[in-house]
């Protein structure tokens, strides 16, 4: 498995970054998503068709470049939203950086859920609707809320 990852890298890498940086625009994000697309190979458990090699790396790839994409609009969605701060109130680097991570991660939690768990949990998290209320505005029991804020929140704890 060393020695087939070892040629696999060594035959493709370039071609692979190459590809990443005319779809991404910058040679850095090309070659941190090259990257990673390796390490997802490398940590993959079971067996990998490498039959064909090109086609696996640009599907790992593929679905880095969303989540890159996914991150940087988190990221623009942040600085946006603290752009308009007084200095004194800006968070430091640091904090920015915490924030931007666990936003990240929530964005990523979110995703994760089913569409129906998603629209149930942000109408009870962020628009502060109670149960009865969620149950009345998508005509469903509120047994069923009830289970998808359940899940909701299980995906948060997971997400911990």
């Amino acid at each position: 498995m060393q020695q087939q990852m070892h040629v696999l890298y060594s035959d493709h890498h370039g071609w692979l970054q190459s590809w990443l940086r005319k779809k991404l625009g910058c040679a850095d994000n090309a070659a941190d998503v090259a990257q990673d697309t390796f390490v997802r190979l490398l940590c993959h458990r079971k067996p990998l068709d490498l039959s064909e090699p090109r086609a696996l790396l640009t599907h790992i790839a593929k679905a880095l470049m969303i989540d890159h994409w996914r991150h940087q609009e988190v990221e623009r969605a942040y600085l946006e939203a603290i752009a308009h701060l007084p200095e004194p109130m800006a968070p430091s680097p640091e904090t920015r950086l915490l924030i931007l991570e666990a936003l990240q991660r929530i964005e990523t939690m979110l995703r994760g859920m089913p569409t129906k768990t998603r629209d149930i949990f942000l109408l009870s998290q962020l628009d502060g609707l109670t149960y009865p209320q969620i149950a009345g505005q998508l005509g469903t029991s509120l047994v069923t809320v009830k289970r998808h804020m359940r899940a909701g929140f299980v995906a948060c704890m997971a997400a911990l």
